[in-house]
């Protein structure tokens, strides 16, 4: 019983306290009460806590945009995060393209040119796919997380304080109003006409009377100043000591400044990163497929008027197709031709790897010199090729004719 009407006092002093802030506020929005203003310092405070926060949020949504473009993808690990459950594995773009493409190639036949190339472009799509998983992992815990951790953390506590400082703000004011209000009422009472009849009859005792009732008002009112006045200087050290709270979590936003700084180079880090590995990937694959435009081209009695360049043109054949391709393809197709149609053999070397898809085809290494010649009745697009005591097909678009 006790505890019930404890918390029954406890509900009644809660919804009185309510109800005095909530009179207080509208009073000041209409302009019937004064208003506590904050200190220059703190306001300057507040607005730069309140910017940060608001900045904070738009680079931190847009870094996951960049990061992960898919808008369902996003919602997904949303949810899973909240669940506190990991998200399932799937392929990002980059890896689905680059098996789409090893796919193709297989279907299409390693040993042919289209196809070893799209095979070596898928490999090398691959790999930017999981740089790309790093970056974006790299990303989340040294960029995101610090951000994210601010938002729903730091500030919330900020917020929690900055409204503890308006309830302080409106108990003060409104305990202000108070003792304004018992400060005039009791000034009225000390007006009063207090001044004895000369009269000796029945009105004597009449204002016996109202002498003692306007020494008890007076009394009554001395008291309410009194605890108004006290009421003001305990809710003036209550404000202060929330506003000297609030002021030093929000003088921590230019550690919070400093700390983000930090985690934003760790950011351009990744990304420095990130695009470096693309960069060599990519530059790895041009050099790979440097000598596929002209071989082909020449193997399919095609000229090119636009030059194909290589990054670090290895072969004769490819600086020659840089400057002059009409050129290096008639040369390339004459030499091949003269081999075909003499019983001669020449030196050639192997451009890139390659496996034998059969017993009578001869598996390369790239880089290797190996002896070619041309049998009465071969594909136009195989020769023989001869590495010791080895011997069998080999792919002209794999192979460089050496002088």
């Amino acid at each position: 019983m006790n505890i019930m009407d404890f918390n029954m006092k406890k509900l009644a002093a809660d919804a009185g306290t309510f109800l005095s802030r909530a009179v207080q506020f509208t009073e000041e929005k209409l302009g019937q009460a004064e208003k506590t203003e904050l200190d220059a310092h703190l306001e300057n405070l507040l607005s730069k806590a309140e910017c940060t926060k608001q900045w904070t949020e738009k680079i931190m949504k847009q870094t996951e945009v960049l990061l992960q473009p898919n808008p369902n993808a996003r919602i997904e690990e949303f949810f899973y995060e909240k669940l506190d459950r990991k998200a399932p594995s799937r392929m990002n773009n980059p890896e689905l393209l680059g098996q789409y493409m090893i796919d193709a190639g297989n279907e299409f036949g390693p040993g042919t040119a289209y196809g070893n190339a799209l095979i070596k472009c898928g490999e090398t799509q691959k790999q930017i796919g999981t740089a790309d998983r790093e970056l974006i992992q790299t990303s989340a815990i040294n960029f995101l997380t610090p951000l994210r951790n601010f938002i729903e953390g730091d500030y919330k506590t900020i917020t929690k304080e900055r409204k503890l400082l308006q309830n302080k703000r409106l108990d003060l004011d409104a305990a202000k109003t108070r003792l304004k209000k018992a400060k005039v009422a009791e000034a009225r009472a000390a007006q009063l006409n207090t001044s004895q009849p000369e009269e000796n009859n029945i009105m004597v005792n009449v204002s016996y009377v109202l002498n003692l009732l306007h020494v008890k008002w007076l009394k009554i009112w001395a008291e309410e100043v009194t605890k108004s006045e006290q009421e003001v200087r305990i809710t003036q050290s209550e404000f202060d000591r929330q506003a000297e709270i609030t002021r030093l979590l929000l003088e921590g936003i230019s550690s919070t400044h400093a700390h983000h700084l930090r985690c934003l180079n760790d950011f351009v880090e990744a990304q420095m990163t990130y695009y470096a590995q693309c960069y060599k990937y990519m530059l790895d694959l041009q050099k790979q497929l440097g000598s596929f435009p002209s071989i082909f081209l020449s193997n399919n009695n095609q000229s090119s008027s636009t030059p194909v360049q290589s990054v670090s043109a290895p072969s004769v054949l490819a600086s020659a197709s840089a400057s002059l391709p009409s050129v290096s393809n008639s040369v390339v197709t004459s030499g091949i031709s003269e081999l075909k149609s003499s019983s001669g053999s020449r030196k050639a070397r192997v451009l890139y790897d390659y496996d034998a898809a059969n017993s009578s085809e001869l598996s390369l290494l790239a880089d290797e010199v190996i002896t070619v010649y041309s049998i009465p009745g071969m594909d136009s697009d195989w020769l023989m090729g001869e590495r010791g005591n080895q011997k069998g097909k080999v792919p002209i678009t794999y192979l460089e004719l050496l002088n």
